[in-house]
């Protein structure tokens, strides 16, 4: 079950109309914080190479896709 105020606190945040929307932007703010925590663990081993003009490339196409 969810926590009722919090639901209401991130619709409020969020400015959501209802609790779908609210869950739907939940879950997109999560899964692209999960991939920057991805990408700064793969730029930080070295197996990962890439330039910023590159980064910046690949955002707005990942940007353009959502």
């Amino acid at each position: 079950a969810l926590n009722r105020r919090t639901l209401a606190e991130a619709m409020r945040l969020t400015h959501s109309r209802t609790k779908r929307e609210t869950i739907a932007k939940a879950l997109a703010a999560l899964v692209k914080a999960e991939r920057r925590r991805a990408l700064a663990d793969a730029l930080g081993t070295g197996v990962f190479e890439t330039t910023e003009v590159e980064l910046r490339r690949r955002r707005r196409s990942a940007d353009a896709r959502s």
